[in-house]
């Protein structure tokens, strides 16, 4: 996936490209499975303190939290 080629066209320093570089692999997921990136992020680190083992870790991967995240139709 050639995900950073624009993104990376704009970092200013070696310090910015590897943030862009660590938040990549985190966002772009997101977007897969079609999950609001910040909504998802906002999510983890909020529940990423209380996560103990393998199972919980899993639970948190764009693709199992789909679900909770996603927007719901407005039912009129």
């Amino acid at each position: 996936m050639a995900a950073g080629r624009k993104g990376w066209l704009f970092s200013d320093t070696v310090a910015g490209a590897n943030a862009s570089a660590n938040l990549f692999p985190l966002v772009e997921p997101c977007k897969a499975n079609g999950i609001e990136p910040h909504a998802y992020l906002s999510h983890l680190f909020t529940r990423l303190p209380h996560l103990r083992n393998v199972n919980d870790f899993e639970s948190m991967l764009p693709r199992n939290v789909y679900t909770s995240l996603t927007p719901h139709p407005l039912i009129l």
